[in-house]
């Protein structure tokens, strides 16, 4: 099978970044790679173009790079707190899962774009407490951040306490009568 070699004029996902030289399948290259734009044919005088695409990938990569720094910088400053039903016991209904941390994170920086597996979580959170949340973003910048999980607090309404004595007081009767 013969392949076509092209010069990429931009990101392709599973093939390569601007400026890259590849051999693809001469069916995906003229129908689709050289029409749309997103490759010209290397050939001698194509190849002078490389500096030029490449010179536009190391500006859009800086550029990148910049940002995913700058976003690392603003979740590390924040603290996102979420509320868990507990039981009687004390034993979290539900839990907190990464689907809930990236769609609260969003939301506090206000549109920004995050991978969508930015979040790197063993097991959703159930325990109360301060967990260290990792967050992958592009161009292997990691940035921490801070999850609290906390029960509501409740206050007992004053009847449901006055019903709680009144089954105590019952119980210990009907033992006594026993």
């Amino acid at each position: 099978m013969a392949h076509a070699e092209i010069i990429l004029t931009e990101n392709i996902p599973n093939l390569g970044a601007e400026a890259d030289v590849v051999k693809v399948r001469p069916g995906y290259a003229r129908n689709f790679l050289l029409p749309t734009g997103k490759a010209i044919e290397a050939t001698s005088a194509s190849v002078r173009q490389i500096n030029h695409l490449k010179a536009k990938r190391a500006e859009r990569e800086a550029r990148e790079l910049t940002e995913s720094e700058e976003l690392a910088r603003k979740i590390g400053k924040l603290e996102l707190s979420f509320e868990l039903e507990t039981g009687q016991s004390g034993k979290a209904f539900g839990s907190v899962s990464h689907k809930d941390i990236t769609d609260r994170l969003i939301a506090e920086l206000k549109g920004a774009s995050l991978p969508k597996h930015a979040i790197v979580l063993d097991r959703a959170l159930k325990e109360s407490g301060t967990h260290a949340v990792e967050v992958k973003l592009p161009h292997q910048v990691t940035a921490s951040l801070k999850v609290t999980v906390k029960a509501p607090v409740k206050a007992v309404p004053a009847a449901a306490e006055e019903g709680e004595r009144r089954k105590r007081r019952s119980s210990q009767d009907s033992e006594a009568a026993e």
